[in-house]
């Protein structure tokens, strides 16, 4: 197993993660999710020198991990793009992509970033720091419908149209700008025994509106379909249930939405094979040492053969 950088972020699920890409030394693979470059330093362990590796990664911090090796190209732009760039590359097919959906610890550490709200700061939480709305636009510009519904569908929050009422009263008051403000407002809607569980909900809701997440997932794993070589491994860790239900539904469906179309004589036609018919999860042992992993879940496919 190899480790470093773990300042910036604990590879989850590392040696499942990669064991299950099923890698040939000599192939072509993709990190979607480069981050501390964790996961793309075992799978270059796996490679000879004809082997291949790009890293994906829109986060300009992520460039400090880049691997100093010839067989890695680096890419600093959002998975959804994983189809232009193989393109760029003039990679036609790949034998393997790994995306690991968390949120790094260093985005969670970062005061700066907005990310967390164990921190005061700008609302930010933007993983491209170039573009883009950030926390605050969406806190004080969305109207109240529209923040009802992202911390429903996002967050799962039950309060979710409390929450939204009184963000709207709040920010008529005084624009929302900083991590302190927002808990300001949202911490009375939750007894103290929850309160940190409903609001890292609150702030995942945020992050994924901010970030686009739920469509630059759909996009990536529709690219990644047509990317892969028959043969070749989907390998994805998820964290919430909304991720989990589309890779899930992607593997049994061959489609996001989960729609299932079947042949003649009856049966599903997916471009998938599930590798783990049951869902793999960090042990005991993992969570400990590193307690964010506890909600990940792991799945595996192989691209059936035409």
């Amino acid at each position: 197993m190899v480790r470093h950088n773990e300042s910036y972020h604990i590879p989850v699920l590392l040696t499942k993660a990669v064991n299950g890409m099923n890698i040939s030394p000599n192939g072509i693979y993709v990190d979607a999710t480069f981050g501390g470059g964790g996961h793309s330093r075992e799978i270059l362990s796996h490679l000879d020198g004809n082997g291949r590796l790009l890293g994906f990664d829109q986060d300009e911090d992520a460039e400090q991990n880049i691997v100093n090796d010839p067989r890695f190209i680096f890419v600093r732009s959002n998975f959804r793009y994983l189809r232009n760039f193989l393109r760029y590359y003039h990679i036609e097919q790949v034998d393997g992509i790994l995306a690991d959906l968390g949120v790094s610890s260093h985005h969670f550490d970062d005061s700066e970033r907005g990310f967390s709200f164990r921190f005061d700061g700008a609302l930010d939480m933007r993983m491209n720091k170039r573009a883009g709305a950030t926390a605050a636009d969406v806190v004080n510009n969305y109207n109240e419908e529209q923040l009802a519904d992202l911390f429903y569908l996002y967050g799962e929050l039950k309060q979710a149209r409390k929450l939204a009422n009184d963000l709207v009263k709040a920010r008529h008051r005084q624009p929302i700008t900083t991590i302190a403000e927002l808990l300001e407002v949202v911490k009375p809607l939750f007894g103290r025994e929850r309160e940190k569980k409903e609001l890292a909900k609150v702030f995942q809701a945020l992050r994924i509106e901010v970030n686009h997440e739920m469509n630059a997932l759909r996009e990536m794993l529709l690219a990644a379909t047509n990317a892969l070589r028959p043969g070749g491994r989907l390998v994805v860790i998820t964290y919430h249930s909304l991720e989990d239900r589309m890779v899930k539904n992607l593997i049994k469906t061959g489609n996001v939405e989960g729609n299932a179309e079947k042949d003649f004589y009856g049966n599903l036609t997916t471009p998938y094979r599930a590798v783990n018919n049951r869902v793999i999860v960090p042990d005991e042992t993992e969570i400990i040492r590193n307690p964010r992993s506890r909600s990940a879940k792991l799945r595996i496919a192989e691209k059936k053969p035409l």
